[in-house]
Formats: C-alpha cells, sequence, structure tokens
C-alpha cells in the first residue's frame, strides 16, 4: 500500500483554481479510492498502480482546457500496512497525549 500525496494544477489559468482543483477532487471522489484532501493537495491511499492510475485521471481531465499542468507527487510505501491515513495521525495524538488539528 502506497500514501501518495499530490498537487496538480493549471498554470496557464490565472490566480483562482478552484475550478480546476474542484474537477480534480471529482474524480478522485468517483475513482473509490481511499483519500483526503488538505489545503495544498490530496493524499491518496491505496495501491500503487490504482493511484498512480487516479492521478494520471485528473491529468487527463485537465488536459482537455489547460495548455500548462504542474504536478507534485510524493508516495510513501510500506508494505502491507492499510488505514495509514488516520493511523499516521492517531500516532502523533499519542505521542502527544491530546487530539491535533486535522
Amino acid at each position: 500500500m502506497v500514501l501518495l500525496d499530490f498537487s496538480i494544477f493549471p498554470l496557464d489559468k490565472g490566480e483562482s483554481l478552484g475550478k480546476y482543483v474542484a474537477q480534480c477532487v471529482d474524480v478522485i471522489d468517483r475513482s473509490g479510492i481511499t483519500y483526503r484532501t488538505h489545503s495544498m493537495g490530496t493524499t491518496l491511499e491505496g495501491d500503487f498502480d490504482d493511484a498512480l492510475a487516479v492521478v494520471k485521471q485528473c491529468f487527463d481531465a485537465l488536459a482537455v482546457d489547460c495548455r500548462r499542468i504542474e504536478c507534485a507527487i510524493k508516495i510513501d510505501y510500506r508494505k502491507g500496512r492499510a488505514g495509514r491515513l488516520d493511523a499516521k495521525v492517531a500516532s502523533i495524538e499519542r505521542e502527544l497525549s491530546r487530539a491535533v488539528n486535522k
């Protein structure tokens, strides 16, 4: 299983990109993959190929209207471990003995 954190957005559409980000979040949500969207991107949790396929679907959706797209990806692989989207935060909360702002 991987955690794949990525951000993807057009570079040729001005400052307000919410329309394009929403388009990608829709693709992600419809994919069925486990994910968390945050202020600077989205983290996917799943099989390596499935996660990359979702990123490709987002790219393809943007490429219809956009001439230039930037995508940054970070991947954390851990064999045999699932549920890490929540487990990683829970581990920090245990260390701090309190809840953190999610």
